[in-house]
């Protein structure tokens, strides 16, 4: 009897939070841009129904598909509290983003003034053009509140001439909503008198959804209805590798598109929209530039927004996001960007090859892939995703990107299922979509894992994979897989002399200003890689090369005439200085260990029957 009475207890309690859920009115926001021209925005914020107790607002420090931290707290001022009919609130700054008010009445309202003026996949900017709004870095949230609805106005429109792209539900005139902080987090909006092109899709359950591409360049609407055709074509590769489309909130899903030469080039996923910025001058003439960007953010759609990494689940916007799974969600979409764009026609064969070459040399002739798993290469994302910071840092010894090093994992995990079990990775991603991402279950690595051997009916090889190319740092045969596709994996430059890389950026302030004005020598602006000849003579980054082989060096065009007269195994003598004085070095010089992909046919070799036909099974089209 006690039993059942607790339980109608709880029962009653849980009923009762369900309906103050549903009856609890939405955060307000409205926005407006009367100082446009000198890139600010002012915001109000309307709380209702305040909790009792202290009320803190914060800034993120960190936004849904960029893993490090940055500080939007920056760029917001004159913030200020109130209640509605506009009496001060005690508002006290705890941290640099993180504000209270102690004392509060059950209605408060905070304003504030966003100064942005930098576009791309993660800030704000505002100009008389447009509102290019990310919402991490624009608008302040309320700590502990995060399944609250909410909901947008945005001001000035008819002010600028523009209209609204965003994934947010659209309730009416110029206010918007999303249902939680999470999915308002992750829907940038665009405000500009962008122009738009639409096309409907049917998805495998009959059920119809539009795609929307919007763009804000200087392009007629003949241009971006032509590059429309381009980018639907491309809907269609990416649809056939799961079979289906997500079914899109709302029934749509938008790309948010701007192109001008002062934007930052940024590319950044969302549920049901991307935000693809680029620094051309306009889309017409570059449309296949913008293809590879549109290409990997929409395979997205699927890989990282739905099949989604526990690590990330929810995105914490107080912190870096911290994943050791990147390999996967960006290394493998990063694959299939570019290899859909072969599939859809837009990349030639020997376009391809390039790829090929870039994934694979970074994985075979980077230290940091010789030293460390991919888990941890994608556990430092919390540094290197746009990461800022003013420091040098050694990344060409400790780092390489989980774009490459999954991408190159893909690609010879593609070539082995295909070779060796008649399956292929559209198979393995299909089934990590159905038991994964359809049904929106966060997954881990040994559910990664889990799934590979349930595609292949092969325990034992999914743990070797894993064991062996994952968690460890074994490098798969590339040679050998890719001649099953008639490619041939060969030195870039054999028989020829190699020193190594000899990094010559631009410096910094008062050092790049005294580079300019011609000092004497070529400097090494940062570190020399790990195992090339000129690491092993011992010169790094603050060395100043004089002279090589009794020539003087003043550029690095000179430096590389020099080595080009010579063969590998031949030895020169290297004049060189720093902090410590006058030095001399001998550096060794070696062959290039670096690698080119050809196909047979460039290469002058009989392509066979077999090896066509796995090139083409592999790399041609599947729409049907």
């Amino acid at each position: 009897m006690k039993k059942i009475f607790l339980s109608a207890v709880v029962a009653l309690f849980a009923s009762a939070a369900i309906a103050q859920q549903e009856t609890q009115k939405a955060i307000y926001y409205a926005i407006s841009f009367p100082n446009a021209a000198h890139h600010e925005a002012e915001i109000v914020m309307t709380i209702p129904q305040v909790p009792d107790g202290p009320l803190r607002l914060r800034m993120s420090r960190s936004s849904a598909g960029r893993y490090a931290t940055h500080e939007f707290g920056k760029n917001i001022y004159n913030v200020k509290a109130t209640d509605v009919e506009g009496n001060a609130l005690q508002l006290t700054q705890l941290e640099g983003d993180l504000y209270e008010v102690a004392n509060h009445p059950a209605n408060v309202k905070i304003s504030y003034t966003l100064f942005g003026n930098w576009t791309d996949g993660t800030y704000a900017s505002i100009d008389p053009s447009h509102a290019h709004l990310n919402m991490p870095a624009t608008f302040m949230w309320a700590v502990g509140q995060d399944k609250r609805p909410v909901k947008f106005e945005f001001n000035d429109l008819d002010k600028y001439g523009w209209k609204v792209a965003t994934q947010l539900k659209h309730e009416g005139v110029n206010v918007y909503s999303a249902p939680n902080l999470q999915y308002m987090m992750d829907s940038p909006t665009e405000l500009a008198n962008y122009k738009i092109t639409s096309w409907d899709v049917t998805n495998a359950d009959g059920k119809k959804e539009k795609i929307n591409v919007t763009i804000h360049s200087d392009d007629d609407q003949a241009t971006v209805d032509n590059f429309g055709k381009m980018v639907q074509k491309l809907v269609l590769e990416e649809k056939a590798v799961y079979g289906e489309f997500p079914a899109y909130d709302y029934g749509e899903y938008t790309f948010l598109t701007d192109v001008y030469p002062t934007t930052s080039g940024d590319g950044m996923e969302h549920r049901n929209s991307t935000c693809i910025v680029d620094e051309l001058d306009k889309v017409a003439g570059n449309e296949n530039d913008l293809l590879g960007v549109f290409s990997h953010e929409y395979f997205h759609s699927w890989n990282v927004k739905r099949i989604r990494p526990k690590s990330l689940e929810p995105f914490n916007f107080e912190h870096a996001n911290m994943s050791s799974e990147l390999w996967f969600a960006e290394g493998f979409t990063q694959y299939y960007g570019e290899m859909l764009l072969t599939r859809s026609g837009f990349n030639t064969l020997d376009d391809y090859t390039q790829t090929l070459s870039g994934l694979i040399n970074q994985i075979l002739n980077t230290p940091g892939a010789a030293r460390y798993p991919a888990t941890q290469m994608s556990r430092y994302s919390v540094f290197a995703d746009a990461g800022v910071s003013i420091d040098p840092n050694n990344n060409v010894n400790d780092f390489t990107t989980y774009y490459y090093y999954g991408g190159a994992i893909a690609l010879a995990l593609d070539l082995r299922l295909r070779s060796e079990f008649n399956l292929t990775l559209d198979d393995y991603m299909r089934q990590i979509w159905l038991a994964r991402g359809k049904v929106m279950k966060p997954y881990t690595i040994p559910d990664l894992q889990n799934d590979l051997a349930k595609v292949t009916n092969n325990p034992k090889f999914a743990a070797d994979f894993f064991k062996r190319y994952i968690y460890g740092t074994d490098k798969n045969n590339y040679e050998e897989l890719l001649s099953k596709a008639g490619l041939i994996l060969r030195k870039i430059n054999p028989g020829k002399a190699w020193a190594g890389s000899l990094a010559s950026n631009p410096g910094r302030g008062r050092a790049g200003q005294a580079r300019a004005a011609g000092a004497e020598g070529l400097p090494i602006l940062s570190s020399t890689i790990i195992g090339t000849p000129v690491y092993k003579a011992g010169l790094d980054v603050g060395d100043i090369i004089l002279k090589a082989d009794g020539q003087t060096i003043s550029d690095p065009k000179s430096f590389s005439t020099v080595i080009a007269g010579k063969k590998p195994g031949d030895k020169i003598t290297v004049n060189y200085k720093n902090r410590t004085g006058a030095h001399e070095t001998t550096i060794t010089l070696e062959e290039s260990p670096y690698f080119e992909v050809v196909t047979y046919e460039k290469a002058g070799k009989q392509l066979s029957k077999e090896q066509e036909a796995f090139r083409n099974n592999w790399l041609q089209s599947k729409v049907k």
